[in-house]
């Protein structure tokens, strides 16, 4: 048998954690746009989340979730998948349609596209039960944002949107720490930051 043909015909490639980048581009763009929600910076200063939406939380995050496909984690190609285009989505819809729909419809249509992501998070914090303690925390506050921005849009409450932004903060806290935790675990070798593990992730 020749030198050549003893050569595998393929090897395993292993990749870098897509992890920390997808819940760093999330935290980032949710905890600037939470802070408009809350009320802490004047409504004037939204316009700065597009390029974020676009940029981290949208592009940075659905390129994780591609990268997470790759390592044959399903639930998380899922969720930077979705959470990804959901900021893409949410950037192209107050870029380009918001201004189009009539002002007495405006709330109803951005609670509909709320509502959508708020149902999506609730079976993925379903789901997160087998991953580690800061995923779950990360999705459980994330699902009371949405449910709590969707009740302010669609019920006309402006204190559940209040309440929905200070939620969306410390959802963003909890998923730096994640970040953080996971990309300093990695580069130190060791466990330095927990994370809590429930189960296999």
């Amino acid at each position: 048998m020749s030198e050549t043909a003893a050569r595998p015909t393929s090897t395993a490639v292993r990749i870098a954690d897509p992890g920390p980048l997808g819940l760093a581009g999330f935290a980032a763009t949710t905890f600037v746009l939470s802070a408009v929600n809350a009320g802490l910076v004047p409504k004037s200063v939204e316009p700065v989340v597009l390029p974020l939406a676009l940029f981290y939380g949208g592009l940075a995050q659905l390129l994780a979730g591609m990268w997470e496909f790759r390592k044959n984690n399903t639930f998380g190609a899922t969720a930077f998948g979705t959470y990804g285009a959901f900021w893409l989505a949410f950037a192209f819809y107050v870029w380009q349609f918001a201004a189009k729909i009539p002002p007495v419809d405006a709330a109803t249509a951005t609670g509909m596209f709320l509502l959508v992501f708020t149902i999506f998070t609730g079976y993925m914090t379903i789901a997160s039960l087998r991953t580690n303690a800061v995923l779950i925390g990360v999705f459980v506050l994330l699902f009371l944002t949405f449910l709590f921005l969707t009740i302010g849009e669609l019920g006309g409450a402006e204190g559940a949107g209040k309440i929905g932004g200070w939620l969306g903060l410390v959802t963003a806290v909890v998923a730096w720490y994640g970040s953080f935790a996971v990309v300093t675990n990695a580069t130190f070798g060791r466990t330095v930051l927990p994370t809590g593990a429930m189960g296999k992730r």
